[in-house]
């Protein structure tokens, strides 16, 4: 089942998690509008990957409520959400050697018929979605035999075959080299400008700034700022956010570019 209206593709509001006495989400709000690319950022154990989870109804929210296009994230079924919502996760454990054309066509199953049989038309979109990332030639190999940016290639392929309205992306460009990170981040602006929308996990600000329409710091499980590239990436956030010292300096396509300084002592 689609959702329509002029509400926000997915809207978090006031999302606390709480681990017994840890808690890691502090009533975050944050909403992702359609046709959005909204890079999430923040140091290790800020709750960037909680806030996913949350979304992908993996974790459930110990406050607050989660909206997917105007409805609560709750009245979905498993696979209603599965078509609303696709997952790259930092990685997915595998123990089985399916082969990666297998993997892809994973994506498929939120719209297969009642007796699960892909049709003609499931393969050529998992088909599709190889060719787009260029892994095409993978399709006969097992998973098992691939390095980490070929398993992450795969991922991202099987989110995109899934087609749904909204992309959850978890350190996609983890594991790659430049020209695959930079492949898939244009991959995922391609999904955007169709009018869909993806929420982008990301320790790159730099390529995160060049790629993303606007970005949310997270730190100690609170938001520290959100907005345009440019509003956001200032020395005073990033150092309330990382804790430490940064230069910006401005690409010549005007991105703001993000250089650390070393800690002192």
């Amino acid at each position: 089942m689609r959702t329509g209206g002029s509400d926000p593709a997915l809207a978090f509001e006031k999302i606390g998690v709480r681990f017994g006495d840890r808690e890691i989400l502090h009533s975050v709000s944050l909403e992702l509008a359609r046709g959005e690319m909204l890079a999430l950022a923040g140091p290790n154990g800020s709750g960037k990957t909680t806030l996913l989870r949350v979304a992908s109804r993996v974790l459930t929210a110990s406050t607050g409520r989660m909206r997917v296009a105007g409805r609560s994230a709750s009245d979905f079924s498993r696979r209603e959400l599965a078509r609303e919502l696709a997952v790259v996760p930092q990685d997915a454990p595998i123990a089985f050697p399916f082969r990666v054309g297998e993997m892809v066509l994973m994506g498929r199953s939120p719209h297969l018929g009642p007796l699960g049989f892909e049709t003609a038309e499931d393969v050529k979109i998992a088909r599709e979605a190889m060719a787009r990332l260029g892994i095409e030639a993978l399709a006969e190999r097992s998973i098992l035999e691939l390095s980490g940016g070929e398993r992450k290639l795969v991922l991202v392929a099987r989110a995109l075959a899934q087609d749904a309205r909204i992309l959850l992306l978890d350190e996609p460009t983890a594991n790659l080299d430049l020209r695959h990170g930079v492949i898939v981040l244009d991959r995922v602006r391609e999904f955007v400008r169709s009018g869909r929308s993806a929420l982008v996990v990301s320790h790159d600000l730099t390529l995160a700034a060049r790629s993303c329409d606007r970005i949310a710091l997270l730190a100690r499980g609170r938001l520290v700022a959100t907005g345009t590239p440019t509003e956001v990436l200032t020395r005073e956030n990033l150092r309330a956010t990382f804790g430490i010292d940064t230069e910006l300096l401005t690409a010549s396509d005007g991105a703001p570019v993000v250089v650390p300084r070393a800690p002192a002592g």
